[in-house]
């Protein structure tokens, strides 16, 4: 048995709709299931989600207060105002910022861009940056990516004789500011058909209607903001992300090239993975750092020097961003372990001065993978006293609404159910922490606090082949709201178990159903291939990816877990050194059992576990899966009955015999024949004193010798006579068989050869057919 490490949320989508799909655009059975799992259960919704039609994005005047943002655009291009593009720090708001400049310097206005800076001024409207503004000159503020919720600093622009016009896709509050337009696709007087756009789809909106058509050499920028801010990947947001992404490998924007050549990839082959873990986290770097300036920079550059250059910065912020995340990951970890050694809380919260605040989201979303717990990572203030970070949760916790309850002590919070970020008076932690695994504790089951996994494309291996893992880039991209498939294969054999890597922390097995095969590489599961025995049947869930080596293209998945219910045979017989197999066996639910006691004395220096006797088994309590079978039983039918005792899933058998009967064999009639003469040809015989003599002579062991002379005794052949052998008187007719010492010398070669010498399959059929009748008869 070897269970999975997440909860696996298994869905099987409709079998007639994917034979539909199948048989009418002659799809593979692969593509079409994926399709019905997304929701899309007809041939014709199936063509026009593939075709992608450009023509099906909406009129960006059907926006609320379009016409009036368009409006005081163009009337303040045409007065020569100064217009400030007021963006963000992530990568949808830089390349927000990128379209916004764009389209207003393609217009002829005065415009330039400012972006408020992490930790001086924080997220959205900044009073401060606003008066910079005004001193400059600017008559209009356009925000993009942000200014929903700077209803006062809204407010202090107006009141500087600015206009502004917010152009934003985060929530909207109770209240809105008092702008002269707000473009939002989820506005509460509007009604766009499409609410999930991106900070960048949005600007995008307004760049169509200030040109008057489809700025299609601004698809590029969209699709990287996009994609970078997980926003749902049907809608406009899929026709935008999948036009954008060709354009990504054709355009000869000079910080596409940059980029490309820094994250080591070809220009014609950027997808949105891509975007997602080299391009977005690139961008993403510098605002986390430092002032996000420069990555704006790098997209509106057409000098292709000054593009590499400042991609260079992007890439070494990265790294250095890399370096500060694994830093605090690493000593939030050792907080969490040292706290709470049986254990992390329902929910975990550290805090530490020093923190880098532009990074902690990224470190409460580790530290979630790791202990699956919603997670606040703080940094600490010294000097304001104050304790701002991130949080992110698990499903079951809506995190915003859980701190929503809390907003005595969180005077600065927002967020989404799994995301949010706060501020509040380091004093208060304490306070927040024991509120919050309070409320988690109410809310949140021990099931709750498994991490699970959705699962929705059964497939069998014959399925599985180059060019149907090729053709599923058909029915790319993929993203939130429209998953990359996550594959499930059920009951096939593990045909072979390779450990891989310097460290062996990798694991490679072929799987095998009928005559198809695949090979399956799980990276960092190496211990896996421990619990792994030959020709179980597994159940396991990944990825589907093309291994391409030397020319040559074969399927391969990428496991992500693995499962079996069946019980399974470790072979450690003739494994001397216990520390070999002994980390092996799991630390919970173990039974160490030892039939004769001499095995005892053997290994209890040598095992830090109690070992049990046949005797004390029955005094176990609850069910033992893990079952070490130290040494032989006296009987098939004594370990019959610990099998019937125990339920185990996995059986480790060791069988040490101190000595082993089965290479000695029983001697044959003839040699006992033999013996007996002789004893009676010379009357009398001292055994002790000419013993190994006569074995020498014979070409016999000394064991056999004295095997044959106890059955003599057993039987009354013969007597002990002041040290000397000689016959009985009237030695009577008896088979050898009836002496206890060759009825105990046949069941124990018998039983060795059946459990010590046998075939594993051999073995393993044995143990199959006890486990499997011991299983019925509980079902039954």
């Amino acid at each position: 048995m070897i269970e999975s490490k997440k909860r696996w949320r298994l869905t099987e989508p409709d079998a007639q709709a994917v034979r539909d799909i199948q048989q009418e655009l002659s799809l593979s059975s692969v593509l079409a299931k994926i399709l019905v799992t997304r929701g899309i259960r007809t041939s014709e919704e199936a063509r026009a989600f593939m075709a992608t039609d450009v023509s099906a994005i909406h009129n960006p005047y059907l926006m609320k207060d379009m016409d009036i943002a368009v409006e005081r655009i163009r009337r303040a291009v045409d007065n020569q105002e100064k217009i400030i593009v007021y963006g963000d720090y992530d990568a949808d708001g830089v390349t927000s910022t990128a379209v916004m400049m764009t389209v207003l310097q393609d217009l002829g206005a005065d415009v330039s861009f400012m972006i408020p800076n992490r930790f001086k001024h924080g997220y959205g409207p900044n009073k401060e940056l606003f008066q910079q503004a005004y001193d400059k000159g600017a008559k209009l503020i356009v925000t993009v990516d942000n200014g929903i919720s700077g209803i006062e600093q809204v407010d202090f622009a107006v009141g500087l004789g600015m206009d502004v016009i917010i152009s934003d896709h985060h929530d909207i509050g109770e209240a809105m500011p008092n702008a002269l337009a707000i473009v939002h696709p989820r506005h509460p007087e509007g009604s766009y058909p499409f609410g999930e756009l991106a900070g960048v789809g949005v600007a995008f909106k307004m760049a169509h209607a200030l040109y008057e058509e489809m700025p299609d050499h601004l698809l590029e920028l969209v699709a990287i903001g996009t994609i970078a801010d997980l926003v749902p990947m049907h809608g406009e947001n899929r026709i935008f992300v999948k036009e954008g992404l060709q354009a990504l490998r054709d355009t000869p924007r000079p910080a596409i090239e940059a980029l490309a050549e820094v994250a080591g990839v070809k220009q014609e082959e950027i997808n949105e993975e891509t975007i997602g873990f080299m391009f977005g986290p690139r961008i993403n770097a510098i605002g986390r750092l430092q002032d996000a300036d420069p990555a704006v920079d790098m997209l509106l550059t057409e000098d292709a020097a000054q593009a590499r250059s400042l991609a260079d910065g992007l890439d070494v912020l990265n790294k250095e961003r890399q370096a500060i995340v694994k830093q605090i990951a690493d000593e939030a970890t050792a907080q969490v372990d040292s706290q709470y050694p049986d254990g992390p809380p329902h929910v975990i919260i550290v805090e530490q001065e020093g923190w880098n605040p532009g990074v902690v989201g990224i470190v409460a979303s580790k530290l979630v993978e790791k202990y699956y717990r919603p997670t606040i990572v703080l940094s600490l203030d010294p000097e304001t006293g104050k304790a701002k970070g991130s949080a992110r949760s698990i499903e079951g916790f809506h995190l915003y609404n859980e701190l929503a309850e809390n907003r005595d002590i969180l005077p600065a919070f927002g967020g989404h159910p799994m995301a949010a970020g706060m501020t509040l008076e380091a004093a208060n932690v304490a306070e927040l922490r024991k509120r919050l695994n309070k409320q988690a504790e109410a809310c949140l089951t021990s099931e709750d606090l498994v991490p699970v996994v959705d699962i929705d494309i059964p497939v069998q291996l014959e399925e599985i082949d180059t060019d149907t893992i090729e053709s599923m880039r058909y029915l790319a991209p993929f993203g939130m709201g429209f998953a990359k498939p996550k594959f499930y294969i059920q009951g096939v054999k593990v045909a072979s178990i390779r450990k891989i890597g310097a460290a062996q922390n990798h694991l490679k097995v072929e799987l095998a159903s009928g005559g198809s095969t695949l090979d399956a590489v799980g990276f960092g599961i190496g211990e896996i291939g421990d619990q792994l025995t030959p020709d179980v049947l597994i159940d396991v869930i990944g990825d589907l990816q093309i291994n391409e080596w030397n020319g040559r293209k074969k399927a391969q998945m990428l496991i992500e877990d693995i499962r079996t219910d069946q019980w399974q045979l470790f072979d450690i017989r003739g494994i001397r050194q216990v520390s070999r197999w002994s980390k092996l066996i799991p630390e919970r639910d173990q039974v160490y059992l030892a039939f004769n006691t001499e095995t005892v004395a053997v290994f209890k220096t040598l095992i830090p576990h109690p070992i049990h006797s046949v005797d004390s088994i029955g005094q176990l309590a609850g069910e033992k899966h893990h079952l070490v079978l130290l040494d032989l039983p006296e009987s098939e039918e004594q370990l019959e009955e610990v099998l019937k005792r125990l339920t185990p899933k996995r059986i480790y058998a060791h069988f040490y015999a101190k000595e082993s009967q089965y290479f000695e064999q029983i001697p044959t009639r003839e040699q006992f024949k033999w013996l007996f003469a002789f004893i009676k040809k010379r009357g009398t015989f001292d055994f002790k004193k000419h013993c190994d003599e006569l074995a020498k002579h014979k070409g016999w062991t000394r064991d056999s010798l004295f095997f044959m002379l106890q059955v003599f005794f057993e039987l009354g052949f013969v007597t002990l006579n002041n040290g000397l052998t000689e016959i009985a008187e009237s030695p009577g007719k008896r088979d050898l068989a009836e002496a206890p010492s060759y009825k105990k010398r046949e069941q124990q070669i018998a039983l060795e050869q059946k459990l010590l010498y046998a075939s594993y399959r051999d073995l393993k059929e044995w143990f199959d057919a006890k486990v499997s009748a011991k299983e019925e008869q509980v079902w039954i």
